[in-house]
């Protein structure tokens, strides 16, 4: 009931405010300690006590709410804020949008979602990267955490949400082996959201060349979830000088992004509401 009530939030409200939102504190917390950072093993001792400040009170609220009659509604208004997909869609709908006012108009909207360098991007590369994102995303922001809340409880969830956090802001090629660990730990927790994403997004006459294709990619989990969706809209989806999956097909247009649109809201409320009628057979 937790997992449903969170979802059901999500669909109608959206993300909480930013004081109130665990995943802006995580932010913080992940901003406050990288200048300390020097290496390995330090980026590593900053990581757990980041890990264990967020995830163990997650872990005790849990233990004391699950058995509470009505334990279920915190436990749901404390899950919200731990994944995202309402925002994800309104974002690359803008992102789409965007572009019949302007390709730097675009440039710049594509930049709150992606890491990559926007602004010489083409209109057609501005369409992929932004479905790249939608695709990565739905594995990121949605599918795992939920995944985790489903398997270990809101424990799971939060320490999920804080690992993939701290390797959005810690884990540049850039920064070495400083931000090493946090890629480490975002690439196991990772290994299976990613894979069940793309299995599902992708259809399964086409799980011969989804495997081929994610390998492309640098990351070990990103190219699932972004080639299935290629395979699945029929599209090449390209980083520049980095990939390019399935690119014998077209560059996507404005339909292909609404399709992908749908798709993902249709999975990705489909899913959690599978994960919810599992989770609440375990009681949560």
């Amino acid at each position: 009931m937790s997992l449903l009530l969170a979802l059901l939030l999500d669909a109608l409200l959206g993300e909480p405010p930013e004081k109130l939102h665990p995943v802006v504190w995580m932010g913080r917390y992940l901003a406050w300690a990288w200048p300390r950072v020097r290496g390995l093993w330090s980026g590593a001792l900053y990581w757990a006590l980041g890990a264990f400040l967020f995830a163990f009170p997650a872990v005790l609220l849990d233990l004391l709410l699950r058995p509470l009659a009505l334990g279920w509604v915190l436990l749901g208004l404390l899950l919200k804020p731990l994944f995202s997909l309402r925002m994800l869609l309104e974002e690359v709908f803008a992102v789409e949008k965007a572009l019949g006012k302007g390709l730097e108009i675009a440039r710049t909207r594509l930049s709150r979602i992606v890491s990559r360098k926007t602004g010489d991007l083409s209109e057609e590369e501005v369409r992929e990267a932004a479905l790249e994102s939608l695709a990565e995303n739905l594995s990121d922001s949605l599918l795992a955490p939920l995944l985790y809340y489903a398997l270990f409880g809101l424990g799971g969830a939060a320490l999920y949400r804080y690992a993939n956090t701290a390797d959005a802001m810690w884990a540049y090629p850039e920064h070495g082996a400083r931000g090493l660990f946090a890629a480490w730990a975002d690439d196991l927790l990772n290994l299976l959201p990613a894979r069940l994403t793309g299995l599902l997004f992708c259809p399964p006459r086409l799980w011969g060349r989804l495997l081929g294709e994610a390998r492309k990619t640098p990351s070990p989990n990103a190219g699932f979830p972004m080639a299935a969706l290629a395979l699945r809209l029929g599209v090449r989806l390209r980083k520049r000088g980095a990939y390019a999956l399935n690119p014998e097909a077209p560059s996507p247009g404005p339909a292909h992004v609404e399709r992908a649109l749908l798709w993902a809201g249709g999975l990705g409320y489909g899913v959690g509401l599978l994960l919810a009628a599992f989770a609440a057979l375990g009681g949560g």
